[in-house]
């Protein structure tokens, strides 16, 4: 059982009491509880994602199914990670109508289920949704919230502006009654890390792709992916142009890529079913921790928002921007970068703590085939489609020796 700490959030008095739903492997949870805020219930469906809940946050509630659940007790912040399944460029982009993500509609029932609702409510998930279908889910959440009297604010964030070697950019929505969100989300700014390629620093790509996009990162991984509904793995790939190898990161980076400890959802294993490979799910679909982290202190102790930093009224039908307010019909667009904070990140040669696994013959030539005969262009990674081949060489004399 891991220890919860408590920190900044004690200094200013205001801890929050949270409900956690599509609580995952913990990720808001455990950022939260960082920030000093203790959760009263946690609501999770799957099962191995349950069975480390149950062993991380050993004396909280843990209820499985949200639509079961008829009323919420009394608590200061509602958070969802609601499903991303049906939102994500990675996956099936049904909408905010497919059958996963239609789901955060039990929120908003939730919410109603009692009269005196929470101070706050906090949404996450991927940044496609404000380009799928031109940004309909969030124009769903926006109304909705504003059909209950709340004002709102959202802004993509990157995990790497943490302190993390993971370029992943996700939605934070942030709501209220009472409160001004913006005080929170938009008082904290920074200028973006982008660094230049060198072969001094590892890359990290995605193997599966080679026709449309690399997801490329320099001294980063890309965004993790939570892998086949099957549960088959689908970790981003590794190149070392010193050493010209492909390579792909241990369960356990993966986790701590995400902010957590390493075999923090090792518990997921002690259910009957519950595949190895089910683990890079878990914490593929996880929230940040470092990222609600920030939330959480924020919440404990919010800043004022500079007003100058608001734009002019945006109409309906315009494309949703990387961060803005609203409420009673009107959204306001929000200069802020993607970064709140620049927290220096270790080289990601230097983060990852346990072995690589060397790409296969078959992963690397298929990327391999790929690539060549695509449109993509990689004259600003210099070696590298030629180390990808003689990579596919070495692992194919491997296998046949």
């Amino acid at each position: 059982m891991l220890k919860m700490t408590r920190a900044s959030a004690r200094r200013s008095g205001q801890s929050l009491s949270v409900a956690g739903l599509f609580a995952g492997i913990g990720g808001i949870e455990l950022g939260l509880h960082r920030a000093g805020h203790e959760s009263a219930i946690l609501c999770e469906i799957d099962p191995g994602a349950s069975n480390v809940l149950r062993r991380r946050f050993v004396d909280v509630p843990l209820a499985s199914d949200v639509r079961e659940i008829k009323t919420l007790p009394p608590v200061d912040l509602v958070a969802a990670g609601f499903p991303c399944q049906d939102l994500s460029q990675a996956g099936c982009t049904a909408g905010i109508g497919g059958i996963q993500s239609s789901l955060v509609g039990h929120v908003f029932r939730l919410l109603d289920s009692r009269r005196r609702g929470p101070r706050w409510l906090l949404l996450e998930n991927v940044s496609f949704m404000l380009q799928l279908e031109r940004g309909k889910a969030m124009r769903y959440l926006v109304d909705e919230l504003e059909a209950r009297g709340y004002s709102w604010a959202y802004r993509v964030v990157d995990t790497r502006a943490f302190g993390l070697p993971q370029r992943r950019q996700r939605v934070i929505l942030l709501a209220s009654r009472t409160e001004d969100a913006r005080d929170v989300l938009f008082v904290d700014d920074a200028a973006s890390v982008n660094p230049l390629f060198s072969p001094d620093l590892w890359c990290g790509f995605f193997w599966t792709e080679g026709l449309r996009g690399l997801g490329w990162a320099i001294d980063a991984v890309p965004t993790l992916k939570g892998g086949s509904t099957i549960g088959i793995p689908s970790p981003p790939a590794i190149w070392n142009p010193r050493a010209g190898t492909i390579s792909t990161p241990e369960i356990r980076d993966v986790e701590r890529l995400q902010g957590f400890d390493a075999d923090w959802t090792l518990a997921a294993l002690d259910v009957a079913g519950v595949r190895r490979g089910h683990r890079w799910k878990l914490v593929g679909n996880a929230v940040s921790v470092p990222v609600a982290q920030w939330v959480g202190e924020r919440l404990a102790t919010p800043g004022e928002f500079d007003p100058t930093r608001s734009g002019a009224l945006l109409g309906r039908g315009v494309a949703w921007p990387k961060a803005a307010w609203g409420g009673g019909g009107k959204v306001y667009p929000v200069a802020v970068s993607l970064w709140p904070l620049s927290v220096p990140a270790p080289h990601l040669s230097d983060f990852l703590a346990f072995p690589l696994a060397l790409l296969s013959a078959r992963a690397a030539g298929g990327f391999l085939s790929r690539a060549e005969v695509s449109s993509l262009h990689f004259d600003e990674k210099p070696g590298f489609l030629d180390d990808v081949r003689r990579h596919v060489v070495r692992m194919s004399r491997k296998a046949v020796a």
